[in-house]
């Protein structure tokens, strides 16, 4: 096996930072093998906005809900879908921008930005540094947009912090991969039997970290989609101009 792919097998969820600064050389490099990611018919939607001023990095981490990593590292990259850019390719060739009116922009944003912001991880944990996704800056989204002047037809999708680990937190276990793998077709009946061995290996990992409160993956997962815990994120994606209406 390659080093790489051995790196990936790794990845682990890094909240405590060092005090300890990034290059810009490896800011830039991190940037470019975020564009070098594929994107729908060419669309470039993906835009990253890099964020190392201190001050900005708190006010952040107090919207995401409270997340003091975000400050604590020296970088945090905000990941916006963006289809202002298409949105002035439409206006050069006088043509409507009709595709935000449906649910397919937000889909490939989403997905571009996914592809993307794995090209960062992947590198950031190649040079040694550790990352947390950040979806919590969907929990405020139009402080977001007006701390970091977004126009019309962008949206901030998920955040990366990116810096140097104070530790290595230990790795999470992840379900069978009999429950992540289904040949040829999707197969349903063998779910349950390993989603109860899951939540039995998690309640053991939850208890050696000490967040036995958490129970296990079923009763964590469900303290959240039992509800939508992120409200804002639909009338603001409208008012944003992704109308997600057919």
């Amino acid at each position: 096996m390659n080093k790489i792919i051995e790196i990936m097998k790794q990845h682990r969820s890094i909240r405590s930072y060092l005090d300890k600064d990034i290059s810009d050389e490896v800011i830039d490099n991190l940037i470019e093998v975020a564009q070098s990611a594929p994107t729908s018919i060419n669309g470039q939607h993906p835009t990253v906005i890099v964020v190392k001023d201190r001050e900005k990095k708190e006010e952040v981490a107090e919207l995401a809900g409270g997340q003091p990593w975000i400050s604590q590292a020296p970088v945090f990259l905000l990941f916006v879908g963006d289809f202002y850019k298409a949105k002035l390719a439409a206006d050069k060739v006088d043509k409507e921008l009709v595709i935000t009116d449906s649910v397919e922009a937000s889909l490939v944003a989403a997905v571009d930005i996914g592809l993307a912001m794995q090209n960062v991880i992947t590198a950031a944990e190649s040079l040694g540094l550790g990352i947390v996704p950040i979806g919590g800056i969907r929990r405020s989204p139009e402080e977001i947009i007006e701390l970091f002047n977004l126009p019309e037809y962008t949206y901030p999708m998920v955040g990366l912090v990116i810096g140097h680990p104070a530790d290595r937190s230990k790795q999470k276990p992840r379900m069978p991969k009999d429950a992540f793998r289904h040949d040829e077709e999707y197969n349903k009946d063998k779910l349950p039997v390993l989603i109860d061995q899951y939540d039995e290996t998690m309640s053991t990992y939850l208890k050696e970290i000490g967040r036995e409160e958490e129970k296990n993956w079923t009763s964590y997962l469900m303290n959240f989609y039992q509800q939508v815990y992120f409200p804002k994120v639909y009338p603001t994606m409208k008012k944003q101009g992704f109308k997600n209406e057919r």
